[in-house]
């Protein structure tokens, strides 16, 4: 049984309706998936085998394919038999409906099959999510076939959905859950794993609550929609995939889903097509590219529910040189309220503001900044803030961060990470009134610099340098890279944070990359390093320097323009002939 108390989930929809990509994101979490396919035929059908090599695509390489075939009570056998541990995907029914129908096994019981498939899944030990089309909405056949066909789908989709935990109907890309039951005996407590009893949880790190603010210029929030599964079935028992999914730690290898790796390029390549005037988009059609991959679309939607994810925690020691304390309270108080300069484009955008107060690191030219344990509380935290983002609707995350020191801190993460030297990524630092204090910037740099001398000879691992040199700021800040890359959220860089948090991440997962944007390059060479490291290119390059966040909020109306654009503007006439023979 799953610890987020659900195991059965069917999920119905129309052809094209976007039901096997809901289905996927249900199982995003699960380290592993038995994906059960219960197709038979269409060896000969081009068309046919195009469409399972798309849904092969998608798949993550850590899932696993089992084929059903002809044999429909194979698919029964396999629910029996599997574990508690497991999690298991099959797509769809209606392969399996064909099968039982199949004249080769007629004449057979066929109601029998259904009714032991509902029965299996009901007793089901392991996590299951059950594709099937529903064809009751449309006419009914003409053949004899298709009408007997129609009637056995409906009949299994009927003894499914009562015994399934949830069941979720898909239109058009759009999510209604139709029952969200959780039965009684699955809310009794479970006894504690001997695993877990032996392996304490680490004490969470000195933070504060985080704060989310909707800015005063923002419309009324809408309603949040049910079309996630952890407000469906288990309101706050989903915060974190990654526990509920079984694992214990987050450690290098892990394996996170992937952006389509088709659609970006076809939706560029589709913009030569568009009715546009002059030469087009220019490099906004990095964004467009980005969008259309993250959504799996080449006609992909501008982000309209934006959370600004801002983390404050600050570093001691000679890395904060030349800082202003009281005047960066100030400015991470004035985002907690939603007002000052991030408030204000948060506002304008449409966008909230979740504030956490990560807490302070040790000076890195004397030690370890943070323990272990709090850096794995951290990055569990930063992994619950994405969560939280997915969990309330949100389509896209800025991530940003405000604290003294951490200029310094990214800047020798990036030299410890890929041997960029130091005083040419270091920032200067300018004080109010534009006036720059280069005694705090050589300061900075003999910091950054003993701290590299003190770990030249220690593993340069990603738990390792949130240890060393990065502090729980930074481990909040890569803990959001994996959390929105679990949920399958883009993330907009801005700033040093992002930047270095991209840089820890990778060694994690290597997949977080492939879900990050950098609108706007700023004037930050150790932003425009670790972005070129990281093969991210800056959509933008017009020299902003608002501070982090601020440089993304700037820039995100022209981003959802040009994604606007892509997805409504229709073929130019004079390709039109070309792009109905494609």
């Amino acid at each position: 049984m799953s610890e987020d108390r659900w195991n059965t989930v069917l999920v119905l929809g129309g052809i094209r309706s976007g039901k096997s990509a809901f289905a996927e994101s249900l199982v995003a979490d699960a380290p592993s998936v038995r994906y059960v396919a219960t197709a038979i035929g269409g060896e000969d059908d081009p068309e046919w085998l195009a469409r399972i090599e798309a849904h092969q695509r998608r798949r993550p390489q850590s899932w696993s394919t089992e084929e059903t075939g002809p044999d429909p009570t194979r698919l029964t056998a396999l629910l029996t038999e599997a574990k508690q541990d497991e999690t298991l995907l099959v797509d769809d029914l209606g392969g399996w409906v064909a099968a039982v129908l199949d004249p080769a096994r007629q004449p057979n019981d066929d109601e029998a099959d259904v009714a032991a498939l509902a029965e299996a899944v009901r007793g089901c030990a392991a996590r299951v999510v059950l594709v099937s089309p529903e064809v009751g909405l449309s006419l009914v056949p003409v053949t004899p076939i298709g009408r007997a066909f129609a009637d056995a789908l409906g009949v299994t989709n009927q003894a499914l959905a009562s015994a399934c935990d949830g069941v979720a109907l898909v239109v058009a890309g759009q999510t209604t859950w139709l029952k969200r039951e959780i039965p009684a005996e699955r809310l009794e407590p479970k006894p504690a794993q001997p695993v877990a009893a032996a392996t304490p949880a680490p004490p969470p790190p000195p933070v504060r609550t985080p704060v989310v603010v909707t800015p005063a210029k923002e419309e009324p929030a809408e309603e949040e929609p049910t079309a996630n599964l952890s407000a469906a079935l288990s309101g706050a028992t989903m915060t974190l995939p990654l526990i509920y999914s079984g694992l214990t730690e987050i450690a290098p290898g892990m394996d996170l889903p992937l952006p389509s790796s088709d659609a970006g390029p076809d939706a560029r390549e589709r913009l030569g097509t568009l009715d546009l005037p002059g030469a087009g988009i220019g490099a906004l059609a990095e964004a467009v590219e980005f969008a259309a991959a993250t959504q799996d679309t080449t006609t992909p939607r501008p982000w309209s529910a934006v959370r600004v994810v801002l983390i404050a925690g600050g570093h001691e020691g000679d890395a904060t040189a030349g800082s202003d304390l009281a005047d960066i309270e100030r400015r991470v108080t004035e985002a907690e309220l939603g007002t000052g300069l991030l408030g204000r484009l948060a506002g304008e955008a449409g966008a909230d503001i979740s504030v956490l107060r990560a807490g302070a690191a040790g000076a890195m030219e004397d030690g370890p900044v943070t323990g272990d344990e709090t850096v794995e509380a951290s990055l569990r935290q930063g992994w619950q803030l994405a969560d939280a983002a997915a969990d309330a609707g949100k389509d896209a995350i800025v991530l940003a961060g405000l604290g003294a020191g951490l200029e310094a801190v990214a800047t020798a993460v990036l030299s410890a990470t890929t041997g960029a030297e130091p005083v040419a990524m270091l920032p200067r630092v300018l004080v109010p009134g534009g006036r720059y204090d280069d005694h705090a910037w050589m300061v900075r740099c003999a910091a950054v610099r003993d701290a590299l001398h003190r770990i030249r000879q220690e593993p340069r691992g990603a738990n390792d340098i949130l240890r060393e040199l990065g502090g729980p700021a930074l481990a909040v800040a890569t803990g959001v890279l994996l959390g929105a890359a679990a949920r399958r959220i883009p993330v907009l860089l801005d700033g040093p944070l992002g930047i270095a948090a991209g840089l820890v991440a990778r060694d994690l997962a290597s997949q977080t990359r492939h879900w990050c944007l950098l609108p706007e390059a700023g004037t930050l060479a150790l932003v425009k390093q670790g972005a070129d490291v990281l093969g991210l290119t800056p959509v933008l390059q017009i020299g902003l320097d608002l501070g982090e966040g601020a440089n993304a909020l700037a820039v995100l109306p022209a981003l959802r323009t040009a994604i606007g654009l892509a997805s409504i503007l229709p073929v130019h006439p004079g390709m039109m002939a070309d792009h109905e023979v494609v």
